[in-house]
């Protein structure tokens, strides 16, 4: 597939700069109008955080290399897709305690729409039996930044940004995260290609969970999680009753608790689960697909309080469920690598933004169930 390669980032040259535009005039091969913007920004907590701007000509992406390649929003015009969250973001790593000795630190940082929770423990906090942080809350990964970023644009109208992503520590693990985001020209779909390497001597474990955090605007109350469930119980209580309104938004509620549900999902044929947040009236959503093979745990996260705390809900595929890190792995729920050994995931995000759009979403998912 003929296209043409820029570097963004790449640690340690001084030949790549901090701002560069690249537009449809730079490769008139490819039809349509497009453009990706680099820069840097300034002030507050978003000092020196890297943003990648992905124009495909029908929908804005924007992506954090600061940030372990995180997407921060998704602007589509009539509707961005994220959420309002209280930090006032992006926040740049160096303001993230994520060593705090409560395991809370990550959560200065927590604004984007989608995020990776990894890669050495993806879950809740754990400490050890005198109170010291063994595993901070979701991990590392996401405060990681990307050392080197290139952008491709293929005649054939794809947009491809790739980065690289480190976690690793000296006499200890050492994981190698490779990214492919890709986008077409005139489309509402964002496909992440994700491969992981153990490029140390020794074997490593890794967990890795993907964050896809929607909320206002775009969640309202009614709204409905479609989703083809093989079996569900809820974090706090594995005895709910499935026939609850786990799957329905409520209204916002200051004070009121989070809920996490984990989930078994069923499939395709081609080993691909998929779940959709539906519109109350059927005219939007979003919906969300993965290869359950390498994902085979999908967690619901719903927060539904006051807006001005962050009325968002999660959608979080995952090699396992947000648990503490030992009582994953106790139950197996941990990818083990050699050196050399490389797992991967993919995911779909796709903006519905028509009633067939979403019919056809719900079709899909409907069809898992036979």
């Amino acid at each position: 597939m003929n296209g043409q390669t820029w570097v963004l980032t790449n640690a340690g040259d001084d030949a790549v700069n901090d701002s560069i535009v690249i537009t449809s005039d730079s490769r008139p091969a490819v039809r349509g109008a497009w453009k990706i913007k680099k820069s840097i920004l300034r002030g507050g907590l978003s000092d020196g955080v890297e943003l990648v701007e992905i124009d495909n000509g029908r929908m804005r992406i924007f992506i954090l290399p600061t940030r372990g390649m995180s997407v921060w929003k998704i602007d589509l015009g009539e509707e961005v897709l994220g959420w309002r969250s209280p930090v006032r973001g992006p926040v740049h790593p160096k303001f993230v305690p994520i060593f705090d000795p409560n395991g809370l630190g990550w959560l200065d940082g927590f604004d984007e729409l989608i995020v990776r929770c990894g890669l050495e423990s993806n879950g809740a906090p754990e400490f050890d039996n005198q109170g010291k942080l063994m595993y901070p809350v979701h991990g590392r990964i996401g405060n990681k930044p990307a050392h080197f970023v290139d952008v491709t644009v293929h005649d054939a109208g794809t947009i491809q940004l790739r980065g690289i992503v480190e976690e690793t520590r000296f006499h200890f693990q050492k994981l190698r995260l490779e990214t492919i985001i890709t986008t077409s020209i005139g489309s509402t779909d964002l496909k992440i290609d994700d491969r992981v390497e153990n490029f140390g001597g020794t074997p490593a474990e890794m967990q890795l969970l993907y964050h896809v955090n929607i909320g206002e605007p775009v969640l309202r109350p009614g709204d409905q999680l479609v989703a083809p469930v093989k079996a569900i119980h809820k974090r706090d209580n594995p005895a709910v009753d499935q026939h609850t309104d786990w799957d329905v938004y409520g209204l916002p509620i200051a004070g009121q608790a989070e809920e996490c549900f984990y989930m078994e999902l069923f499939s395709d044929n081609n080993c691909r689960s998929e779940v959709l947040l539906k519109g109350a009236d059927g005219s939007r959503g979003t919906s969300l697909s993965y290869g359950a093979k390498t994902l085979p745990c999908f967690s619901l996260w719903k927060n539904m309080v006051h807006s001005a705390d962050g009325y968002v809900t999660g959608l979080e595929p995952g090699t396992n469920y947000p648990n503490t890190r030992t009582h994953e792995a106790e139950n197996g729920r941990v990818v083990k690598l050699d050196p050399s050994e490389t797992w991967s995931a993919q995911l779909l995000l796709r903006a519905a933004l028509s009633i067939e759009g979403v019919e056809q979403a719900e079709s899909r998912i409907r069809q898992m169930h036979v």
